[in-house]
């Protein structure tokens, strides 16, 4: 039961901070969790059917895995906004947002030409601002415990400790691949 309340709480505060992010003006965030420190990692890879995201060098290995959250509604594609989907296929990380409503985040170039002209033939907005966030600010001591639910709106989350080690890790531009 408890855990039903956790994820009701999560999937609330998703809905509630998903516009606010691109505009948060909250408390700053120390300087030590801002700066990036370009690694070794080639390419972000994101299983979603195996809540995983890894840290990958120009070799293929693995240097770190994460579990994570998905948006609420995680098989299959996004296909248009407010589907509560994660987007699958190759993207990048192209900017980033320390005043996040979501501790910190990194955002994830969907939607693509090919994503805005699927949705544009079916009548639909593709959606956007999808992004690896971790917990939504005031909630951090919720830890892996946010695991246990998908949550976002599409986004991909990972606990505050976590998002703080992948900033550092994996500089703008970086390649993000997200498979099924």
């Amino acid at each position: 039961m408890r855990l039903r309340i956790i994820a009701a709480a999560l999937i609330l505060s998703a809905a509630a901070g998903v516009a606010a992010d691109a505009a948060f003006a909250g408390a700053p965030v120390p300087a030590e969790k801002v700066s990036v420190q370009t690694g070794p990692v080639e390419t972000v890879l994101v299983e979603k059917a195996e809540r995983r995201l890894h840290l990958v060098d120009a070799a293929g290995t693995v240097l770190k895995s994460y579990t994570i959250a998905l948006g609420r509604d995680p098989v299959g594609p996004k296909q248009r906004e407010g589907d509560g989907r994660t987007p699958e296929g190759r993207y990048t990380i192209d900017w980033r947002n320390p005043q996040s409503a979501y501790h910190l985040s990194l955002h994830i170039s969907y939607p693509d030409a090919a994503d805005r002209r699927r949705a544009a033939e079916r009548g639909e907005e593709p959606g956007g601002m999808i992004m690896i966030h971790g917990l939504r600010n005031g909630l951090g001591w919720l830890g892996a415990l946010h695991h246990y639910a998908d949550w976002t709106d599409g986004c991909i989350a990972v606990t505050n400790e976590e998002i703080e080690e992948i900033w550092r890790l994996v500089p703008n531009g970086t390649p993000i691949e997200i498979r099924p």
